[in-house]
């Protein structure tokens, strides 16, 4: 389920798994069809899911975007007998609810940044539902607290204001079946439309995998993913899905955020990494046994640049520029994710915000950078835009 460069990521590893039989994706995109079926239905579509998965007689769903998540369409498929990996609507609240999810850190005992009763600078200004991955305010002034409190009314009245903690940002991502958090693995992404950090907060305008300075992922895992497993077990809510902590590496590092589902665009960076079969682990979180299953990422390093539209992220409905060099790029050995496209008379147009994530691999995140941008240079569109910085040392 979605439509985004995540879901062709996934649907381009669950593709290379022996058991499987069909892929359907609802709605995919034009790189999806390349691997599948797509089929005319919104992920925030529960009827039209359900209806879809049945008469598709459908082993498992795989829900990608968090939207649906929070609405409960996992819920309405369980309801009706069909395997789910993504969590219940009360349990993707640990996304959907900033406040929520500082009840459960904080019962939890999992580190985060300390709630504060005031916006005044330093300060960090967050709205508390979905927002995209564009709803985090960094104020460093007065006037930055200003601005952030007029945006923040775009997302609704409420909001969470943080101590404002600074240093390196990573995210680390667990397979979770209700009972155990099994370390997947860690990206860092590039939140912000300029080079060197600057501008508004995005999706996600790159990424790359792995992060040198996080050493232990399994320990980190146990201090901060597990811990939250089981205070949403004890409350009779069980996280099934992919948890993904988004942490700050202070001396002691804290939980920015929690989000109920895989990464965009960590993802593209972790599935060319992935190693084992992607469709037995989800199936057997969705089982609710994930033990004995084997996965991890490989020693390869990978690096996804985003090519956005004009005028993203204030717009994300950029439609019908056609796109070139889709092929040339990937003859290089990148991988090009679509993210926002369309295909209009047999041509691969635009059609959103975040067009493509263009991924490459290689020995060293260096090495897998170079790639990554020479195969950009390959492609474009009328007003494509990119930050040239992802992954710079």
């Amino acid at each position: 389920m979605g439509s985004g460069a995540r879901e062709h990521a996934l649907a381009w590893r669950l593709a290379q798994s022996a058991g499987l039989t069909e892929l359907h994706a609802a709605p995919g995109n034009p790189g999806i069809a390349t691997l599948g079926r797509c089929h005319p239905v919104r992920p925030d579509d529960a009827d039209g899911l359900l209806s879809l998965a049945l008469t598709l007689n459908a082993d498992l769903v795989v829900i990608g975007p968090e939207g649906p998540l929070v609405a409960g369409v996992a819920d309405v498929l369980r309801q009706n007998g069909v395997t789910v990996f993504g969590p219940s609507s009360e349990a993707a609240r640990i996304e959907g609810s900033k406040t929520f999810a500082k009840e459960i850190l904080n019962a939890a005992g999992v580190p985060t940044a300390e709630t504060l009763s005031v916006a005044r600078a330093p300060c960090v200004v967050k709205a508390d539902g979905l927002a995209s991955g564009k709803g985090v305010f960094i104020c460093r002034t007065p006037d930055d607290v200003d601005e952030a409190l007029r945006a923040i009314t775009a997302f609704g009245s409420d909001f969470v204001i943080e101590e404002l903690l600074e240093g390196d940002e990573v995210s680390l991502f667990a397979l979770c079946d209700g009972r155990r958090a099994v370390p997947l693995g860690a990206a860092r992404d590039f939140k912000r439309i300029g080079e060197g950090d600057e501008g508004p907060n995005t999706g996600g305008m790159g990424a790359y995998s792995p992060v040198p300075e996080l050493d232990d992922v399994e320990a980190l895992v146990a201090q901060v993913h597990q811990p939250v497993v089981d205070e949403l077990a004890r409350r009779g809510t069980p996280f099934v899905g992919c948890l993904f902590a988004g942490l700050m590496l202070t001396p002691e590092p804290k939980v920015l955020e929690f989000n109920a589902r895989f990464g965009d665009p960590e993802t593209q960076v972790l599935m060319p990494r992935f190693e084992g079969d992607l469709l037995l682990a989800l199936a057997a979180a969705a089982g609710g046994d994930l033990s004995g299953v084997q996965f991890g990422l490989g020693d390869e390093a990978a690096v996804t640049v985003v090519i956005a539209a004009p005028d993203y992220p204030e717009r994300s409905d950029y439609a019908g520029a056609e796109i070139s060099g889709i092929e040339a790029a990937e003859a290089t050995g990148a991988i090009v994710f679509h993210g926002g496209t369309a295909v209009r008379d047999g041509t691969v147009v635009t059609n959103g915000g975040r067009i493509l994530s263009v991924t490459a691999t290689g020995t060293t995140v260096a090495d897998a950078r170079a790639r990554a941008y020479n195969a950009v240079e390959l492609v474009s569109f009328e007003g494509a835009k990119f930050r040239r910085d992802i992954a710079h040392a």
